[in-house]
């Protein structure tokens, strides 16, 4: 599914290596977000029907590592349930850290000139591949919002949500 680029779409506001640096910031943070957690709550806490955050960050890795994979060329995998796969914060920040090495060694196997192409993410998802890129990130600053206020629900000070560095 291509579609032909305009004039317009051809300017580059920012170059892959600038949206890898903003996005490596923000993978920084979310994962200094989850070693702020208190273990037990980690897996367990809720706050208004939302899922506990050990679920909203294995989300944010499989919609983000599995989108970009396919992008690359790979298998997406399956993102429905988002079933946790750590039964530790330790272990979570090692599949974190893990996911994040292959988002990121993908993301650079994408041309440049491809962002515009329109693609079928997850067999369901029709859109450029900026856009779903841009949904991803997106995805990650909603559901570390969402850890925010657990972890000040529950006493503790969460990293500076602008301190990506």
């Amino acid at each position: 599914m291509e579609t032909q680029k305009t004039k317009e779409q051809s300017k580059t506001v920012i170059n892959t290596s600038e949206l890898l640096e903003h996005w490596q910031g923000h993978r920084g943070l979310t994962r200094r977000v989850i070693e702020a957690f208190p273990e037990k709550e980690f897996f367990e806490y809720s706050i208004g029907g939302m899922r506990p955050a050990a679920q909203l960050i294995q989300e944010m890795m499989d919609v983000s590592t599995g989108g970009i994979r396919e992008m690359a060329g790979g298998e997406a995998g399956d993102i429905a349930g988002h079933a946790v796969k750590a039964t530790s914060i330790a272990e979570t920040l090692a599949i974190w850290d893990q996911n994040t090495t292959e988002l990121f060694e993908n993301l650079a196997k994408i041309p440049a000139n491809k962002f515009h192409d329109r693609i079928l993410s997850f067999g369901q998802y029709e859109g450029t591949i900026w856009g779903n890129i841009f949904y991803f990130l997106d995805n990650e600053i909603h559901h570390r919002a969402q850890v925010y206020v657990y972890l000040r629900a529950l006493g503790v000070e969460p990293p500076a949500f602008w301190d990506r560095y």
